[in-house]
């Protein structure tokens, strides 16, 4: 199994995106998560995730377990309203990045790009090079 955690922001929209049943009132289910190539390894596709919000705080709690359906290398613009899924497709229209926002627990490509700009502030922010981790539920 591997672990992950998320920022308190995400808590509902995972939960959303960890339900069988989906209701017209619901925020947008988020189904993936994008991380930076590190020293651990990452989730497999099959493999269990645990998701939690707080991880290594006294105030960590566990949102959910999934399972992993595919991991890809991704590259993000986000200055460029751009991103690119190795091997697979370039997204590019605002239509196509609205839907890849939806599935990561956002609005919108502008929301996803306001919250990627204010996590990195001061940062260069050529592509953003990681994995792009998505689940369904269990």
């Amino acid at each position: 199994m591997v672990a992950y955690s998320f920022k308190g922001r995400f808590v509902d929209p995972i939960r959303v995106g960890l339900s069988r049943i989906s209701l017209s009132y619901d925020r947008h289910p988020k189904r993936q998560t994008i991380r930076a190539v590190g020293k651990r390894r990452h989730a497999r596709p099959g493999e269990t995730l645990q998701l939690y919000c707080g991880m290594r705080s006294p105030q960590c709690f566990k949102i959910g377990e999934a399972r992993c359906t595919a991991v890809r290398p991704i590259l993000i613009y986000v200055q460029a309203d751009h991103v690119e899924i190795k091997g697979e497709r370039h997204l590019r229209s605002l239509s196509e990045l609205d839907a890849f926002a939806q599935s990561d627990g956002f609005a919108n490509w502008s929301e996803m790009k306001a919250f990627w700009l204010e996590e990195h502030r001061g940062k260069r922010l050529g592509p953003f090079v990681g994995i792009l981790i998505q689940w369904e539920a269990m």
